[in-house]
Order: C-alpha cells, then sequence, then structure tokens
C-alpha cells in the first residue's frame, strides 16, 4: 500500500512548531486509580532478555507479562510461525499471564526448544509484541584431548603457553593453576592475556615446574574444565642474554580494534625483552578519558568504560627497556546500536483531537524506522484517514473511538535493534482532580509559593484558579497559571494566606479541588551568641533568643566545631541558651546555634576562649530541693500547660525536671514518668489521653542527685473521645484443623479513651465473595472462630470500640485456619542400593489438596531389621531423615554392609508426619570386614608364639579367611623381612614356629570376605630367654594410641616398684606440662580431654615409694584424630541402652551395698583382693559412633608401622621382661595421626582393639572437592 506522508516531509518552522505543541499538550499526569476503570490497550510490563541463555539442567522460563482492560489473551511465535502450546505437553503457560514454562526436569532436550520467540498480548483495542527472544542453552564442552610435549626452553628467552579452551556459550573465564588448586604468581614478567594464553617476557630458572594448567570456568553451568598439565623446563647451560622489547601480542606495527558504544574497550600489548619491559599507552588524537580509564595486567591492557564515539581514535601502546623501546598502534573504531532519542509515548486522545507519535533513534549506521500496528506492518494494517504516517512519526489528526491501536517502532541496523510499543487511546473522559483535596500549603513571607493542581480528562482540561469565595480568576501578576495547572505566587505575604480552588473543565464536565495556602513569618536569632572568655572549671553561657511564627514548631541544635556537640553532662541546652559548666581547654573553639522550623532556619557563631583558673574555696553541693508553686493554665481536650517555681540547686545547677503523673481513674496512688525538660525551663506544655484523671507531681535532678517530690497539683479531668489506636501484634492463625484463632495485645486503661472499650472482631476466607462476618467481644484478647475448613486462607482485622464510637479504620491481615495430617502417602516407592552402605529412595509426590497445610517435606523413615551373617532379627531402632518439599528422591547413608533393612515415607506438614507407604525391603550388598574383635600374643617360648583372636564384631558378609604378614624387629628397631601367611576363616587362633629366640616380632593381621581384606590390627611380641632383669631400672618402649579426643599410653619398666604418673602438653605450645597419676601398678593409661586433629608430647615418669627418685622416659610425639561427624541415630534417645544402664547402675548399687557390709566385719571383700592380685588395666572408653558416608571408606594401610616412641629402649643386655598384661598401644589405637621415626618417634599410624572392646564400623572421610577447592580461588 502507498504510505501517505502529507505534512511531514516540508521542512521550516511552522512544523516543528505544531509538533511542539502537540507534545506539550499531551503531557499529562496518569493516576494508575484514575486508570484501573479506563479501557485500554495492551502494555508489556515484563519480559525476558533478547538473548536468553538457558540452564540446561532447569525449567526454561521465557517471561511475558502485560496489562490492559480488557485483561490482554497471550500467543507465541517461534522462529516466525505459531507456537501452538497445547501441543506439547512439556510447555505451559502461566494463568493470567503469558509466561512460558518449559518443564525439561522429566526428560526433555533443552536444546529442541532453541529458537527466536516472541510474545503478543492482545484485547479489542490492540496488540502489544515482545521483542524477538532468542533461547540458547549454556554449553560448557570438554577439552579437547592432546597430547602436550613438554617445553624445554634455555633461561631468559620468552615462552607463551597456550590455553586454548573450548568454546563454550557464554565463552568461560580462564584462569591458570597449579596441582595444589593455587594461583600461579604473576607480575609484569608473567601474566595472562586476554586470549588466556600465559606470556612469560623471560624465563627464570624458577620458572621450571609441570603443573602448569589452564583453567576454563563456565559461570553459567557453575562447572570447571581443566586442561593437562604443561610442563616446563628452564635450562641455565646458555642462558639468552639482555635484548630489546619485541611484541608477543599484538603482531606487527599496526593494528585495528572495533567496539560498540556503552560497551567496555580493551587494548593489549605484551612484550618479551631481557630486562622485563616496562608499558606505556597514550591516545595520538587526544588525552585519554581519565574518570573511564583503567590499567589492568601489571599496565599490559587499556580498559575504557561506557565507551563513546568520542573514544574512537588511535591508541599507542610503547614497551620499553634500558636497550630500547618499540610501538604499536591501534586503531579503535566505534560502533553504535540503536539508541533513543525520542521514544514512542503512550497517546491519550479524546475524539476529534490531534496527537504525535515520535520515533528517534541513533547510532552507527543510522538507524532505519519501520511502524508496526497491533503487531503487523503498517503498510499491511488497514487504512486509517485520521493517521499520516512519516519517516520518524505518525500525526493523528481527528481520531475517532475506532482510532484505538498499539503502534510497534522497531529501529535497526546491523548491530542490533530497538522495539517500542506505544498506544493510542481515543477516550472520552470528563476531568477528575488528581491532587489531595484540602491540601495545606506552607510557605515563608516573600518566598515564592507553588500550589498544584494536576488534572485528567480527556480532552485535556483547561485549568482555572479561583481564590476563596471570589468569582473572579487568578491571572496575571503576582500569579501565573502553568501548563500542568500549578498556580505560582512569585513573592507570597500575608495577605496571600487563605483558601484556593482549582477547577478543571473540558467539554464533558467539570471538576474541582480546595487547597489552603498559609503565608508564616521566617524565623530569626535576635539575641545571638557572643564571644566569651571563661577561666578554666568556670561556667559559660551562650545566648541564643529566636522569633518564629508561634504556629511551628522550634527546633534549636548547638554544635562545636560545626559538629554535634560532646556527650557530655557539662553541656546543658535552655530554651534560649547552651550552658557549659566545669569548663576545660578542650572546651574551646567555635559554637555554632541553628534555629529550626519545618519551613526555614537562622544560623549564629561565637568564639570560646579558656584561660588559667584562679583557686576557689571548696564548695559544698547536696540535693536540689523539690519545685514548688504548681499551677495548670491553657486547658484543652488533649493538652496542658504545667508551671513551677525550682527549689534551691544547692551549689549544683539543675540539669533536667521529671514530670510525672498520677491516673485516679484507671491506676490510682502509681505514678508514671510523663516527660522531662531541660534545667533551664519552668514550663511544660503536656500532650493528654482522653478519659483520665490527672494530677502531676515535678522532680528536680542535679548532679548529686533526684529532690524529693513536689505536692501534686490540683486534678484535671480529660473528656472522653473514641479510640485514636487498634489493637497492635495483631495474628491469626489455627490451633486446630477446624479452627481460626484471632489474638491480638490488648488496649491499656489510658489507651481507652473511654468507657466501655470493647474489640470488633471480623473475618471472612479470602477469595469467597462473601461478606466479615464481626463479632464484639470486651476483656480478652483472643477469639476462636470454629468450623472452619481445613488449612483455607482467612482475612480478618480487629477495631477498637468504645462509647464514643470506633477507633481509626484497621488493618486487613491475613492468615490460615490449622492444618491438619497429610491424608495420603507418598506413591510409587523405590529403593536403588548403590553400595554397601549407600541406598537412594525415590517416590512420588503427594497431591497438594491432600497435604492440609503447609508441606514442610518427606521424611524417610528406616531400620535395620537384621544382618544376613544371622539369622536372628534384631531391631536396631528406626533412624529417619528429612528431605525437601520439592525432592522427590533422597539418599541414605552409612547403612551396614551384608544387612536387611526396612522403609517407609511419609510427607510431612507443620501438624505432623501423614501416613506412611507400605513398607520397602531391601538388603546391602558384602562389604569388607571391620578389623578383628582384638589380637593377644600368648605362649612365648623360645622359638614360637601364639596368636589369639576373635573374628570382627562387623564382619559385614561371609569371611572367606584371615591373612597374617609378621616380621621381625632388632636392637636398632629396624624391620627384617615381610613374611605372609593366609588362615583359615574358621580359625581363632595359630601358633608360629621356628622363630629366632629372644627376638620381637610385628605382626598384622586383618579378616577379608569376597569385597576384600578390612583393617588391620597390629600387635607386637618377643620370643623369650632365660629371665634377666636390668641391673638399673629403666624405661622401654612407650607406645601412644590416639583416638578423637583420646589417647592410650603404654610403656615397659624394668625395676623395683615405683609410682607412676603421665605428663603431656600440647607440642610447641608455652603451657606446662599436665600430670595425670596411674592408678596402681599397670603399665598403660588413657588421656582423656584432649583436642581432635592436635599435635601432644606425652613422656612417663617413675617415682620411688620411700627414696623420692624420679627417672622420666623420653619424650614421644602423636597427634590426635581429626574430628568425626556423629550418626544421626543417638544412642542415648535408645529404649534398649536406657533399659541397660538401668540394669548396670542398680547392679553397682547392690556390689557396694555388700561391699560396705563386708568393709564393716573387718574383711577383704572379692574385688579388693582380685585388685591386689592384679593390676587391671584401666577401662577404655567405648569407641564413638561412626556417623561418616559409608561409600566414602579410607581404610588403614595393611601394611602400617608400628613403632615405639621416640627414645624408648630395651634393657641395655638386650633381654625383655615378659610382662604379666601383654596390654600394649595397639590394644587401643584408634588409627591416630601419630608417627614414628626410626630413632622411636611417630612415623606411622596405629590402628587396633582391645580384646574387651566392642568395635564399630570402619572409619570413612570424604575427599575434599578439587571444583570447590578451585572456587574458593576464583
Amino acid at each position: 500500500m502507498q504510505l501517505k506522508r502529507r505534512g511531514l516531509t516540508s521542512g521550516g518552522s511552522p512544523l516543528i512548531l505544531f509538533m511542539c505543541q502537540l507534545i506539550a499538550a499531551l503531557d499529562v499526569p496518569l493516576d494508575p486509580k484514575i486508570l484501573e476503570g479506563l479501557q485500554q490497550p495492551p502494555t508489556i510490563t515484563h519480559q525476558s532478555p533478547k538473548d536468553y541463555i538457558i540452564d540446561p539442567r532447569e525449567n526454561i522460563v521465557i517471561q511475558c507479562e502485560a496489562k490492559g482492560k480488557p485483561t490482554p489473551r497471550f500467543s507465541w511465535t517461534r522462529n516466525g510461525t505459531h507456537f501452538d502450546t497445547d501441543k506439547d505437553s512439556r510447555v505451559m503457560m502461566k494463568p493470567n499471564s503469558g509466561t512460558l514454562v518449559i518443564d525439561i526436569s522429566t526428560g526433555g532436550k533443552p536444546d529442541a526448544y532453541e529458537g527466536i520467540y516472541q510474545c503478543s498480548a492482545r484485547n479489542e483495542h490492540g496488540t502489544a509484541v515482545s521483542n524477538n527472544i532468542v533461547i540458547r542453552q549454556s554449553r560448557s564442552p570438554l577439552w579437547s584431548k592432546e597430547k602436550l610435549q613438554p617445553y624445554i626452553v634455555q633461561e631468559g628467552s620468552s615462552l607463551v603457553l597456550p590455553c586454548r579452551p573450548p568454546v563454550g556459550l557464554p565463552p568461560p573465564i580462564i584462569f591458570w593453576m597449579d596441582n595444589y588448586f593455587q594461583r600461579l604468581p604473576q607480575s609484569n614478567r608473567v601474566s595472562q592475556g586476554l586470549n588466556g594464553d600465559l606470556y612469560f617476557s623471560n624465563l627464570k630458572v624458577e620458572d621450571t615446574r609441570s603443573d602448569y594448567i589452564c583453567y576454563a570456568r563456565f559461570n553459567h553451568t557453575q562447572t570447571i574444565q581443566q586442561k593437562q598439565p604443561i610442563s616446563v623446563k628452564v635450562l641455565s647451560n646458555s642462558p639468552v642474554g639482555e635484548r630489546r622489547p619485541t611484541f608477543l601480542v599484538p603482531t606487527g606495527q599496526n593494528s585495528s580494534k572495533l567496539v560498540l558504544r556503552g560497551e567496555i574497550l580493551k587494548l593489549e600489548c605484551i612484550a618479551e625483552g631481557l630486562p622485563t619491559p616496562e608499558i606505556h599507552w597514550m591516545k595520538e588524537s587526544g588525552e585519554l578519558p581519565i574518570k573511564k580509564t583503567f590499567y589492568e595486567n601489571f599496565q599490559k591492557t587499556l580498559k575504557i568504560v561506557a565507551v563513546t564515539e568520542a573514544d574512537g581514535g588511535s591508541y599507542r601502546c610503547t614497551a620499553k627497556n634500558h636497550l630500547g623501546l618499540i610501538h604499536h598502534t591501534i586503531k579503535v573504531t566505534v560502533k553504535s546500536a540503536p539508541h533513543w532519542i525520542n521514544e514512542p509515548k503512550n497517546l491519550i486522545l479524546a475524539p476529534q483531537e490531534t496527537g504525535i507519535l515520535l520515533c528517534r533513534a541513533n547510532g552507527n549506521p543510522k538507524p532505519s524506522i519501520t511502524w508496526l500496528m497491533n503487531g503487523i506492518p503498517i503498510e499491511n494494517s488497514p487504512d486509517d484517514p485520521s493517521r499520516n504516517i512519516g519517516d520518524d512519526a505518525i500525526v493523528f489528526s481527528d481520531v475517532q473511538k475506532d482510532s484505538s491501536a498499539v503502534y510497534q517502532c522497531n529501529a535497526s541496523n546491523e548491530y542490533g535493534y530497538l522495539l517500542s510499543n506505544a498506544f493510542v487511546n481515543v477516550l472520552a473522559v470528563p476531568p477528575r482532580i488528581l491532587t489531595a483535596p484540602n491540601h495545606l500549603y506552607q510557605v515563608i513571607i516573600s518566598r515564592p509559593a507553588l500550589l498544584d493542581c494536576l488534572t485528567f480528562g480527556s480532552p485535556v482540561p483547561k485549568v482555572q484558579w479561583f481564590k476563596d469565595n471570589h468569582a473572579s480568576v487568578l491571572d496575571g501578576e503576582p500569579y501565573i497559571v502553568h501548563g500542568n495547572g500549578s498556580l505560582e505566587i512569585h513573592v507570597a505575604q500575608k495577605a496571600d494566606s487563605g483558601k484556593y480552588t482549582c477547577v478543571g473543565i473540558n467539554e464533558l464536565g467539570k471538576a474541582e479541588n480546595v487547597v489552603h495556602l498559609e503565608v508564616k513569618e521566617s524565623v530569626r536569632i535576635i539575641a545571638q551568641p557572643e564571644y566569651r572568655v571563661v577561666q578554666k572549671a568556670g561556667t559559660v553561657v551562650f545566648e541564643c533568643r529566636v522569633k518564629h511564627d508561634p504556629s511551628l514548631e522550634l527546633t534549636i541544635t548547638w554544635l562545636k566545631d560545626e559538629n554535634s556537640l560532646p556527650e557530655d553532662e557539662r553541656f546543658v541546652v535552655g530554651k534560649d541558651s547552651l550552658t557549659i559548666t566545669d569548663v576545660t581547654e578542650v572546651d574551646e573553639g567555635t559554637y555554632t546555634c541553628i534555629a529550626n522550623t519545618s519551613l526555614d532556619k537562622d544560623i549564629a557563631r561565637a568564639e570560646l576562649t579558656v584561660v588559667a583558673a584562679t583557686p576557689t574555696p571548696p564548695i559544698i553541693y547536696d540535693y536540689p530541693d523539690p519545685p514548688s508553686d504548681l499551677e495548670l493554665t491553657d486547658e484543652h481536650e488533649r493538652s496542658i500547660q504545667l508551671t513551677w517555681t525550682p527549689g534551691e540547686d544547692n551549689n549544683s545547677p539543675i540539669e533536667k525536671f521529671i514530670i510525672e503523673y498520677e491516673d485516679g481513674l484507671h491506676d490510682p496512688d502509681v505514678w508514671h514518668n510523663l516527660t522531662e525538660v531541660p534545667g533551664q525551663k519552668t514550663t511544660a506544655h503536656l500532650k493528654l489521653s482522653p478519659f483520665v484523671w490527672y494530677s502531676f507531681r515535678v522532680i528536680s535532678v542535679n548532679k548529686v542527685g533526684r529532690s524529693q517530690p513536689s505536692s501534686p497539683s490540683r486534678q484535671y479531668q480529660t473528656p472522653g473521645a473514641a479510640p485514636d489506636e487498634n489493637p497492635i501484634i495483631v495474628k491469626g492463625a489455627g490451633s486446630e484443623p477446624d479452627n481460626f484463632v484471632i489474638t491480638w495485645e490488648p488496649l491499656t486503661g489510658i489507651q481507652s479513651n473511654g468507657p466501655g472499650l470493647q474489640y470488633k472482631v471480623s473475618w471472612r476466607q479470602k477469595d469467597v465473595n462473601e461478606e466479615f462476618t464481626t463479632i464484639k467481644v470486651a476483656n480478652v484478647s483472643k477469639y476462636i472462630v470454629s468450623a472452619t475448613p481445613t488449612f483455607v486462607p482467612y482475612e480478618f482485622y480487629v477495631q477498637t470500640i468504645n462509647d464514643f464510637g470506633p477507633g481509626p479504620e484497621p488493618l486487613i491481615h491475613v492468615g490460615h485456619s490449622g492444618e491438619d495430617l497429610p491424608m495420603v502417602a507418598p506413591t510409587n516407592v523405590r529403593v536403588h542400593v548403590e553400595n554397601s552402605t549407600l541406598a537412594e529412595v525415590h517416590w512420588d509426590a503427594v497431591p497438594a489438596k491432600s497435604v492440609r497445610g503447609i508441606l514442610k517435606g518427606y521424611k524417610i523413615y528406616y531400620w535395620k531389621e537384621r544382618s544376613l551373617n544371622k539369622r536372628k532379627r534384631r531391631n536396631t531402632g528406626k533412624s529417619s531423615l528429612m528431605f525437601d518439599k520439592n525432592k522427590t528422591h533422597g539418599k541414605l547413608p552409612g547403612l551396614e554392609p551384608f544387612s536387611h533393612y526396612v522403609l517407609n515415607v511419609r510427607a510431612v506438614n507443620g501438624k505432623g508426619d501423614g501416613p506412611p507407604s507400605p513398607d520397602q525391603h531391601f538388603e546391602t550388598p558384602e562389604g569388607v570386614p571391620g578389623a578383628p574383635a582384638f589380637l593377644k600374643v600368648t605362649d612365648p617360648t623360645l622359638d614360637s608364639l601364639t596368636l589369639e583372636w576373635s573374628p570382627p564384631v562387623h564382619r559385614n558378609g561371609i569371611l572367606t579367611g584371615y591373612t597374617l604378614r609378621y616380621q621381625a624387629i632388632n636392637n636398632t628397631h629396624k624391620l627384617g623381612p615381610l613374611l605372609e601367611l593366609v588362615i583359615p576363616a574358621n580359625e581363632t587362633s595359630w601358633t608360629l614356629k621356628n622363630l629366632n629366640y629372644s627376638t620381637r616380632y610385628k605382626f598384622y593381621f586383618h579378616a577379608q570376605t569376597s569385597k576384600g581384606p578390612g583393617s588391620s590390627l597390629t600387635e607386637e611380641g618377643v620370643t623369650i630367654m632365660d629371665e634377666v632383669r636390668p641391673s638399673e631400672p629403666e624405661f622401654g618402649i612407650v607406645n601412644a594410641s590416639p583416638a578423637e579426643d583420646f589417647a592410650n599410653i603404654s610403656w615397659e619398666y624394668w625395676g623395683p616398684y615405683k609410682n607412676f604418673y603421665i605428663e603431656y602438653m600440647v607440642e610447641n605450645s608455652e603451657e606446662d606440662w599436665k600430670k595425670e597419676f596411674v592408678n596402681g601398678t599397670q603399665f598403660s593409661f588413657v588421656i582423656k580431654g584432649l583436642v581432635p586433629g592436635t599435635q601432644y608430647k606425652v613422656r612417663v615418669v617413675a617415682k620411688g615409694v620411700t627414696d623420692e627418685t624420679v627417672l622420666q622416659s623420653a619424650e614421644g610425639i602423636f597427634k590426635t584424630n581429626p574430628a568425626m561427624a556423629s550418626r544421626q541415630v543417638d544412642i542415648a534417645t535408645q529404649g534398649w541402652f536406657i533399659g541397660l544402664m538401668c540394669a548396670i547402675a542398680l547392679l553397682i548399687l547392690v556390689l557396694l551395698i555388700i561391699c560396705f557390709i563386708k568393709r564393716n566385719k573387718g574383711g577383704k571383700y572379692p574385688v579388693k583382693e582380685k585388685e591386689d592380685a592384679h593390676a587391671d588395666p584401666e577401662i577404655q572408653p567405648m569407641k564413638e559412633d561412626d556417623g561418616t558416608f559409608g561409600e566414602y571408606r579410607s581404610l588403614e594401610s595393611d601394611t602400617e608401622d608400628h613403632k615405639p616412641l621416640k627414645g624408648s629402649r630395651t634393657p641395655s643386655n638386650g633381654t625383655v621382661k615378659k610382662e604379666d598384661s601383654d596390654d600394649s598401644l595397639v590394644d587401643y589405637g584408634e588409627g591416630g595421626e601419630g608417627q614414628f621415626n626410626e630413632d622411636g618417634s611417630f612415623i606411622g599410624q596405629y590402628s587396633g582393639k582391645k580384646e574387651k572392646e566392642t568395635a564399630e564400623g570402619n572409619e570413612s572421610s570424604e575427599a575434599p572437592s578439587p571444583v570447590n577447592a578451585m572456587n574458593s580461588f576464583v
């Protein structure tokens, strides 16, 4: 269709003036409340970005929101054709919205939904369209496999290590790190380029390393890809000498760069040379923009932000060292995507009115402008005789009601586009006033006054102003009526005070509004502070007397040296003065008095000089005398004025007066603080509450303290009134499934404002078309609405009422009736056993309507029914794990291998657990066994040793046998060859023959299942020869077996009976040795209360019983295990454990009674006899439950060394005494981190279990995540 452009192509000022007049006439403020009731074409209010990169792991949400009246309908196109959302079950459009949600969580492919999307919102008045939204899937591809050759280069030469990251969407962030996830240090010699490569201007020998690793971080998918490590070896046999700089990047003498307006410009120059060159930048065609220019990467990168066309030109970088310099010039060209000069604005026109849509944009190249109407190219739309189309404007004249439409302006060039919707809405609306009625304007005399009168109407109303009851229109001096309807008075005078009426008129009617103007007197300081000289410790008073308009509240503020007054009680601010007592040198300075009202202020200043004080006789200070002569004046319903005469201050100036009141009606004989006034005032204007019988008294306060209260004033009764406030802290929630409880904080007696206080409680079900149900209650703070549906929203409010009427309009609150337990259990529960200690559970979510409350999540209850090693059922107590409400699967960690488990799943809301799903049974597969319950060496002979053991407590499967490895240890504690022996699973002892006599052997012993070997126990034994005692007392081997928060110390000792004690301390600390005495004659002791993961020093001391001689062992070092997480199930809460403890306590009580009876008879009781006969080793604490996840088990090494503490030794003659107790450090070990050197200090971990100890499962730990480590650096 041939477009008509009448009157838009001719030049000249008449056309420009005509367009400006049109634009000005249509600049009308629109109140959303006004527009709510008007018909309106659609307007796009929210949409997704033009280039929308999606995360393939999440659902795709494409935003499109619009408003209009009637409510718009939405449709979409994809790649230019209609996109039928109903035909794709994965695509859902939100109700009352155009936003698309594409569900890919159940197997959908995100790349199948890539493309160009556009949303349309239409109603009967037009169609608005969104931008073209390009949907692309984010990608983080793997690095291509490549075999990297090591770089072997001479010292002093340059080198570039390529990164060449995979191309991702969006592009990745590049950084270089080493094998330990530490950032590689960079400097002006070594730095990373913009392309990610690592540049060495010259190499040094210390650059040699094999772990130069380039990482690419894809932020959108939160993944990191790693290139293969690059090895660099720098040789120094033929170093490269000093040389002039040359550029590594860019190459050549000139290059060019294209950048778009508004983007960030980055220019890079990296040079090689020796010494390392320095880089400098300049702009050949002008100065660098200082506020926008930044240097990065050790001056090698020039960055200019918010680029404009002025930033185009030639930039020169210079690389320089003492041997010479080199230049490179980069020509920067700035192009521009379109940007708005005049974006089209919505037009609201009356029939037969004229208007214009302007669409002007700039860019480089210059954008082309195209118009659409209701989403269709305007040349294909129906012809409209009221519309004239130009390149960048559409002029409407003599519009009709059917001229309403939405117009789209598209400004585009090769670098982008702009799309703007602007509607033309033809309405016939009588005038409406948008300015609040009866608004009060206050101005200072002789200053301008501006009275607002914002109007809305179609056609645009004409505004006229009238003063008081005069019929004449205000026009001409001193009045100015602005285009937006506001009335301005240049120089306001007292006579200008009064009532002003604005009237808006158009051909459909008129509207008017009344505002008020008050012209006030200005504030003036009539007695200003003056320069003062005062002696130290004296008192100074600065006067500041102010005259102001009595109807305005006056505030006087004092400053010292332009800052707030010091927080010091010596500074007293009075009504007309500032008093400073006990003056010091620091009080010198400038003091400023600022007199403020809500409309203006006045300022005055004065200096203070402090001089030395002359001696004065001592002054006696005392409490002030009470005030007297209380008088009530200026009586009003809500206020009164109280005056009094101060008592003597007794040489300490009165700092303040405290005014108290008694309510003779509601709270007689009780005095309450009402207010405080400064010590210089003797009058107070008091604000009162209705329906109170007031009596007042005044108390004086000085530095010494408070005076006695004055005599009470006469009683003043205020009349009653309707309440001023409603209850606060109003809440609504259900306590039962069928009720709704409304509570509030009741008003006090003084807040009631009158007799007959009641509360009007109103409620109704939300989103149901019904009126509020109302009830009035008194003397309560709670009301229960019964027989409510379960968990539905209610609107409610509480309003106060007394005999004088209701209180203010209350706020409407929203709450829910009570929850009930979920009705149904999760269905389709499936269990997938991942390994011997981990299972994953899946279930289907419960329907939302069955929750009957707020869904908190899902809880899995599970318990071990029996071990597959045993036929007998053994219920270990139920455990539970809670999962988020949005999850339909979860993992159960810490399961025991080779066991039969049962579980069920329940939905959980605020009321509690719902019904369980049917029990699911599953079995965990075999795992590696735990360590044998104990291992000990018995029956030593000259050439044989017998080993006895008990099978592991946690077999975790069917035992296939035991493996014993052993080796001899010579006198220097060196280890001999390691021998290995396989023992059948049904054996619990084994005798080793043909051993060397008088030789110490170390044994490593573990069980195994079909899944592999378990944890090892270690033990030592010695073949014997004729027993010979050492000639002198001495210590032998001292062992330490650390756990998490305790360690077992055992030792060998030869000599007469001694008292032993242990000394220990944290290594490298300044604390004193801690001492623990050993009970009896035993040769082991448990140190408790240690800090996990801490290294300690320890030694054993033997002290003579009679001669007080002291013998010390050598010092040893051990480290406690790191703290481990506890299991989900707390054993202390298990019923069987509580019952067992009660039985043990009862048994101990019976034994104590028997022992007490025997002791009184004078005989030895059996326990004592046993203690005398044998020194029992100290009972060890039970090992804590292992709460780590089974799938990440970390087993102790089978060949783990176990050597004595540093400094321990055997007797000098080489003989070894066979002790009564074979206990050693190994019996109590839990795999600590203590290590021994070959001379006896710690070198290895210990692992073992004492015979009487019941071991739990294997220790485990979780390896640190390299991705987490890398994220902490980037």
